[in-house]
């Protein structure tokens, strides 16, 4: 199930919302101030935030634009009392999917998460190939197919960790996410340097040896540069 991550500073509403998102089977995260709330959003594994605009130490804006900055799709729902248009207008301009104007039910909540999840960008694609510099990767076949006729043949996991990069392209993705996504495993519990192993394999079959498609983002993990920004 999808990981949402709920800033909000009202911990009667904040447990009302993680309460029943655990019901209907989400995992969540929950933060109940700007400062804890802004560094999850900017560290953690999730699928959809649900902001609150007004927060101690920093206000919704602000993390809302910072998540922006670093994760262009992650979908936002916006919770706020707050209902003046020009805060909505705000939110939006700023990237939020959603406007969520307190009080609200549950159940327009939950539907509303469910709607937005469905229309994420950030849920990866299932698409038949993938553009690689020099080539392409046909992932029925689990293949690279050069430009000039070379094929290279793909593990199974190799084929799922460069599918789940090329659907995020542009955003740094970390190891907790890939062992998480792709191996399906808990972080604290597993042994992250496969993950740089498998990394170095496709680097080696893709002729990536700068690493000018494969990057490594110091800190924060592994990323696809945007297919506007590659190279062959």
């Amino acid at each position: 199930m999808p990981t949402i991550l709920v800033i909000e500073d009202d911990s009667a509403i904040r447990r009302g919302v993680v309460d029943a998102l655990r019901f209907s089977r989400y995992e969540v995260l929950e933060a109940g101030e700007g400062k804890r709330g802004l560094e999850l959003a900017q560290t953690a594994s999730f699928d959809l935030l649900l902001l609150d605009l007004v927060l101690p130490n920093h206000n919704g804006f602000e993390i809302l634009k910072a998540l922006r900055d670093q994760r262009h799709t992650t979908p936002v729902i916006i919770l706020s009392a707050r209902g003046e248009e020009s805060d909505r207008v705000k939110g939006l301009k700023l990237g939020a999917d959603d406007y969520v104007v307190k009080p609200f039910s549950v159940r327009e909540l939950l539907a509303r998460v469910e709607a937005v999840l469905r229309r994420s960008p950030e849920r990866p694609s299932h698409v038949s190939e993938i553009p690689v510099p020099g080539g392409r990767v046909v992932i029925a076949r689990r293949e690279i197919v050069f430009d000039d006729g070379r094929r290279e043949e793909l593990s199974e996991r190799e084929t799922e960790l460069l599918q789940y990069l090329a659907s995020h392209s542009g955003r740094a993705i970390s190891r907790d996410e890939l062992l998480r996504r792709v191996w399906r495993l808990e972080p604290k519990h597993t042994e992250t340097r496969t993950i740089d192993m498998h990394i170095a394999h496709l680097r080696t079959k893709l002729r990536d040896g700068d690493s000018r498609y494969l990057l490594t983002v110091r800190g924060k993990g592994y990323m696809v540069r945007p297919p506007e920004s590659s190279t062959a």
